[in-house]
C-alpha cells in the first residue's frame, strides 16, 4: 500500500464543516488502498490572531515564546479532524510535532527541519491507522517546540512525504492550482496544469502565497511529487515537479508574482567601505531580519553611499528599532523607511537570455509613469520594487503583455 500525504491549509479547516469534508477526502484515499498521512495548519485567522497576541506585548520578543504560542493553533485542527475520522469508524490519531518527531534546527520562528524519525508514525500507519500531523511544528535540539515560518506546514507536509517515500503529496487550499497570476488582481489569470519545480520556486519566494519557499525546496531536493488542488472543489490542480516528468515546454514567462507585504529601508552616509556593509549584513542575519532587493549607491562625492533594502512588514518595527538603536554602532547617519512599496516579479526559464522580456517590463512601467525604486534579477526572476499604489494596474498590463490570459494561451 502506497503512502499519500495530504495537507489541508487554513482556509480548507476553518469549520467544523469544513474539517468533515476533509475527512471525506482522507476516507477516499483510504478506500482507494492508501496509507494516509493528513498533516493540518491552524484553522484561518487562528495563528495571525496569536502572532498579534505577541507583538502587543513587544516588538523585541523572546522568539523560543513566540514559538510556544503561535505553535498552539495547529493542535486544535489536527485534534478536530482526528475526532471527525474516529466519528466516520476510521482509527486515526493526532501527532504533535514533537510527538513523531520532527527533529529542527534552534532558529525559533524559521526553524529549518533536519530529521524526522519515522518508526512510531510507520507502525501506526502499518496497523490502519490515520496519523493526523500539526504542521508547522518541531522539535530543538534543546527539547523546546520550533515552527517552521508562515506558511510552514507546508514544509512539514512535504518533509513527511520524503521521510515516508509517499506516492504524492497533495497541498489543499483555496484555489484550484497555481495560476499565471493571483486570480483576486487579474480576472484572466490561467491555471497551468503543470509547472516546474525551479519556477515554482521563484514564484513562492517572490510573493506567490500558495506555496511556502521552503516546501518547494525540499520537494526539489528530495523528488516529491506535489499537487495544488482546491478542498473546494474537484478540479484535477497542478502538478509540480521536474520539467522532464511534466514534459514542459521552457517557456520565456510563466507566472507573475506579487508581494504587497514589503518595506523599503534605506540606511543613509554610509562610508564606502566593504567591511562595514559586511557587518550591517552580519547584524540583520544574527538578529534573523531576512533582507532582499539589496542596492548600494554611491553619493555625488563618491566618498559614501547608501545602503537600501527591503524586507517583510511583518519583521519591519523589531528591524527598525534594532537599526535604531545600533545606528552609532553601524556608522550610518539616518535611517528612512518607506511602507507604501510592492515588489512585482515576472519569472520564466531562461527569462534573462531574452533581453526583449526586460524590455518591455520597463517600457509598460515607463508608458504607466511608474517609478522604480529597485531592481532584482537571476536566470529566471526580474523583479521591481515600485510604489504600491500603481501594483495591481501594473500586474494587470504585464500579464497582457506576456501573453498570460488565459484566452490568449
Amino acid at each position: 500500500m502506497a503512502f499519500i500525504v495530504q495537507k489541508f491549509g487554513g482556509t480548507s479547516v476553518a469549520t467544523i464543516e469544513l474539517i468533515k469534508k476533509a475527512a471525506l477526502r482522507v476516507k477516499s484515499e483510504i478506500d482507494a488502498g492508501h496509507h494516509v498521512i493528513a498533516v493540518v495548519s491552524a484553522m484561518a485567522g487562528t495563528t495571525s490572531a496569536l502572532v498579534s497576541f505577541v507583538r502587543d506585548l513587544s516588538t523585541t520578543y523572546d522568539r523560543a515564546e513566540y514559538d510556544a504560542i503561535v505553535s498552539s493553533g495547529e493542535q486544535i485542527t489536527a485534534g478536530l479532524l482526528a475526532l471527525a475520522l474516529q466519528n466516520m469508524g476510521i482509527p486515526a490519531r493526532s501527532w504533535l510535532g514533537w510527538q513523531i518527531p520532527i527533529h529542527t534546527s534552534s532558529q525559533y520562528a524559521e526553524a529549518h527541519i533536519e530529521h524526522i524519525e519515522t518508526k512510531a508514525l510507520q507502525a501506526a500507519l502499518n496497523k490502519g491507522h490515520v496519523a493526523v500531523v500539526t504542521g508547522f511544528q518541531g522539535l530543538s535540539p534543546e527539547g523546546r517546540v520550533t515552527t517552521l515560518g508562515r506558511g510552514g506546514s507546508d514544509t512539514t507536509a512535504v518533509a513527511l512525504a520524503a521521510a515516508l517515500k509517499a506516492e504524492r503529496c497533495d497541498i489543499f487550499t483555496d484555489v484550484e492550482g497555481i495560476y499565471t497570476a493571483d486570480p483576486r488582481y487579474v480576472s484572466t489569470a490561467d491555471k497551468l496544469d503543470h509547472i516546474a519545480y525551479q519556477e515554482m520556486l521563484e514564484l513562492a519566494a517572490q510573493g506567490a502565497r500558495v506555496l511556502q519557499k521552503e516546501s518547494v525546496e525540499y520537494a526539489m531536493k528530495h523528488r516529491v511529487r506535489l499537487r495544488v488542488l482546491s478542498s473546494l472543489s474537484d478540479t484535477p490542480g497542478t502538478l509540480i515537479t521536474h520539467e522532464r516528468e511534466a514534459k514542459i515546454r521552457p517557456s520565456l514567462i510563466r507566472g507573475i508574482a506579487h508581494s504587497f507585504n514589503e518595506e523599503h529601508f534605506t540606511l543613509v552616509t554610509l562610508p564606502q567601505n566593504p567591511s562595514l556593509i559586511d557587518k550591517i549584513r552580519a547584524f540583520l542575519k544574527e538578529n534573523h531580519i531576512l533582507i532582499d532587493m539589496v542596492q548600494q549607491n554611491l553619493s555625488l562625492c563618491g566618498r559614501t553611499l547608501n545602503f537600501s533594502f527591503t524586507l517583510q512588514e511583518t519583521e519591519a518595527d523589531r528591524a527598525f528599532d534594532l537599526l535604531q538603536q545600533s545606528k552609532n554602532i553601524l556608522g550610518f547617519n539616518d535611517l528612512l523607511r518607506e511602507s507604501r512599496v510592492a515588489k512585482i516579479s515576472i519569472i520564466g526559464t531562461g527569462l534573462l537570455n531574452q533581453h526583449a522580456a526586460s524590455h518591455k517590463l520597463f517600457q509598460i512601467l515607463r508608458e504607466e509613469k511608474i517609478d522604480v525604486y529597485a531592481v532584482a534579477s537571476s536566470d529566471i526572476k526580474l523583479s521591481v520594487l515600485i510604489p504600491a499604489q500603481y501594483a495591481e494596474r501594473a500586474i494587470a498590463s504585464l500579464h497582457t503583455i506576456y501573453k498570460l490570459d488565459a484566452e490568449e494561451r
